[in-house]
Order: C-alpha cells, then structure tokens, then sequence
C-alpha cells in the first residue's frame, strides 16, 4: 500500500533504542501501516507526507515540541496531529503538548487509540490524514480571478492574500480582455466540434441560435486554454461583463471545467469558488453553486437556482437562454432526488461557514427564475440562518450527506 501519511515515535530518554521501544507501541505501529501509515524517524521530519507524532511515553513533551517546530521549517502552519495510547505515560504527555501549542496559537489535536484494533479510533487517523491531504492540495492551488468580482457580491470580494492566509489557494489575476482575444482565436472547427458535443446531448435546445452554440463553445475552448497557460486548478468568471460586452454567457463554458476536473465559479465570487474545491477535494462529489432563490421557513426548505451546472450531475438537461440576459446558452438540468450538503463560506475572513444535510425532492422550470432549480427540504440545519445571519448569497450544494465531515476539517483546518 502506498504511504497516506508518516508518523513518528517519540519516547523519552530512557528508551534505550528500538528493542526497548518494540513492546510499547508495536502493535499500534502494525495497525498504523495497516491504514496506510510509513514509520519515519526525525531525521524525515520534512518528508512530503501529512505527519502524525505518536507519543510513545512520558517524558517526550519537549521533543514534541522541537520536532514540530523543525518541521514548521519546510511545512508552515500545519496543525498537530498526535497519537496517544493507553500506556507508558502517553495520554498525559500528549495533553500537555496540545496544551501548550494552544497557548501559542498552534491548531492541533489528539486522537487517543484505546487499541490496534480500535476500528473508529484508527477511522480517525485515515480521516485526519485525508484532511491534511485536503489542506496541502489547497495551500498547492491556483485560482484565477477572470476579471473582478461582479460588483453585486459586496459580501464576497475577499482580498488575495486572505484567501492565501485562511485557505491556501493563490489568486492568479487574469485580464477579462485575455479571455475576449483568446475566443477570437479560437478555429471554427475546433468551436463547430464543442458545440456539437453540447447540442447533441441535450433533450432539447428552446431558445439559443447555432451561431450562439458556437459563441459558447469559443468561451469554453478560451477559458482552457487561460487554465492551461496559467497552470490553474479553478477559475472565476466576471461573466456578466461576457454578456454585456460579448452578447454570449459562460454557462457552458464553467460546466464543462467542472467536468473535466477544473472548478469553474460564476461572476469572480472566489468565496464560492473556494468552496466547490473544498466540497469536491474532501467528499469527491462534483458540486454545484446555485442561488438561493426562494425558501419556506414553515417547512425548512428552498429552491436553489443557476443558469449553469455541471452535466455530469444531471439526468437530463435542455439549452436555454441565460435567464436575465435572454442571450447565449444557459443549461437547464435535472437534478435526480437524492440526498444533499449545502455549504457556504463566508466572513470578513472567510474564517466561517454554513453547513445543512437535506435533499432534493423536486426539479423546477419556473419562468421567472435562473433555468437549473433544485428544491431541497433541510434535515439538519435550518433555511432561516440565511434571512438572520447570511454569510452571502450563493451556496454551494454536493451530492451526498456530509455535513459531519466537512465541519470536523473546518474546526481543524480554519476555526
């Protein structure tokens, strides 16, 4: 099995070598690599690999403490993870480690393992593991900022570095006029060949022209190759800009990164956007940004609206116009019924979050509303947080219930 993670053990000074240190934590060791885990020694501190400390006795407090800070040379503000055991002074030296990373502002946390066959225990390690993969892919990351925020989102226009602070990812600056001269570029046949691929998909197409198919598919072809040049892990769009100025819209465009792995977030909200590549890195779902555009506090329920969503996560879909505009290509799908997560970031530093399980119990093709609706009835959480303490305006909805998952790596991560 391949290395998930490294831990290291840590004993005191009178462990005399790895004789002695065999019978005290051999079997949790065994279990370890079971799940995935490499044996380092502190000499590999720096290895590319989240880190666990195993405090193996008492005694080891300040050895834990130079350890993790020779390790904070090479991985900045990574939190503590420590692994306790039943004997040999373990638990107590971990909680007082813990307690004084706290007291410097260090995150961190311990994860006790009552035994090497404690299946939940060791369910923790792998899930904190992961969590740290999560966080390291993040702070690796590239968003590019197409344009500026639409100037609507006057709660969602966090500054760059804030971004980089509290999440990881660094904002790429990409000129709008980049994009424009780039679908100009982009040969017939290549847009002809897009286009094609979109229309025949769909169960219909109502309102959108083929000279408007192949406008999109200019947009699409444009914006891959921004995420190619700039080496980008996700992207934002000022697409209103694209429609006032280009008559055509970024709708397909955004499902189609999506798709092929590269998360696409409508109008430069880079908030929502953070939140699409947290959802799908931790839960591995595709996930949609849609507005709240309707709820029923009486049944703890809302309709979420967008004129874009991801193909792969509809059972059908037509083309439309985009709904304010009534120009270029905006995609009407259906979301099958099935359990949900809604997510929403939000902050002065994105330091908070919105979390609710649910699911979808109907599909919408209401008029007056953005063309893709999903109708969600909440389980866990409650639709009238968003009239009394909204975060802003889109959510960020992924199949499946995860609202336990998401909001352990929050705590662990960014609280």
């Amino acid at each position: 099995m391949e290395a998930r993670f490294g831990f290291v053990p840590v004993a005191s000074v009178l462990v005399d070598g790895a004789e002695q240190l065999e019978p005290i934590i051999g079997s949790v060791a065994d279990a370890l690599r079971e799940v995935g885990g490499q044996m380092i020694s502190a000499d590999d501190i720096a290895v590319d690999l989240p880190v666990f400390y195993l405090v193996a006795t008492g005694g080891t407090e300040n050895l834990i403490l130079e350890l993790t800070a020779l390790r904070s040379i090479s991985v900045q503000d990574e939190p503590v993870l420590l692994l306790a055991h039943p004997g040999n002074n373990s638990l107590p030296a971990a909680l007082e480690v813990l307690a004084r990373l706290q007291q410097d502002g260090v995150p961190g946390r311990i994860i006790y393992l009552p035994g090497a066959g404690d299946v939940a225990a060791l369910g923790q390690v792998t899930d904190a593991a992961e969590d740290l993969r999560v966080r390291r892919v993040l702070r690796a990351s590239r968003v590019g900022l197409v344009g500026a925020p639409s100037d609507w989102l006057v709660g969602s226009m966090p500054a760059a570095d804030i971004v980089r602070d509290v999440w990881g990812p660094e904002v790429v600056d990409v000129r709008l006029g980049d994009l424009v001269d780039r679908m100009a570029a982009v040969p017939d046949d290549v847009a002809e060949k897009a286009a094609d691929a979109l229309a025949s998909g769909a169960t219909g197409c109502v309102e959108p022209t083929r000279g408007e198919l192949l406008d999109v598919a200019r947009v699409s072809e444009a914006l891959r190759g921004i995420v190619s040049a700039e080496k980008l892990d996700a992207l934002t769009v000022r697409c209103f800009d694209l429609v006032l100025n280009q008559k055509t819209t970024g709708c397909f465009a955004l499902s189609e990164l999506t798709d092929s792995g590269v998360i696409g977030g409508c109008e430069g909200d880079l908030v929502t956007t953070i939140g699409l590549m947290w959802t799908r890195l931790l839960t591995g779902e595709t996930p949609w940004m849609a507005n709240p555009a309707q709820l029923d506090e009486a049944a703890n329920a809302l309709w979420l609206a967008h004129c874009t969503v991801p193909r792969s996560m509809v059972e059908s879909y037509r083309l439309r116009s985009h709904f304010e505009s009534g120009l270029g290509v905006g995609i009407q799908g259906v979301i099958a019924n099935s359990p949900v997560t809604l997510v929403r970031i939000g902050g002065a530093r994105m330091e908070r979050v919105w979390i609710a399980e649910g699911a979808i119990t109907a599909s919408g093709d209401a008029e007056n509303l953005c063309r893709t609706q999903a109708f969600i009835e909440l389980s866990d959480g409650h639709v009238s947080d968003l009239l009394t303490a909204p975060l802003g305006n889109h959510i960020v909805l992924v199949p499946g219930h995860h609202a336990a998952r998401l909001r352990s790596w929050w705590e662990s991560m960014i609280a």
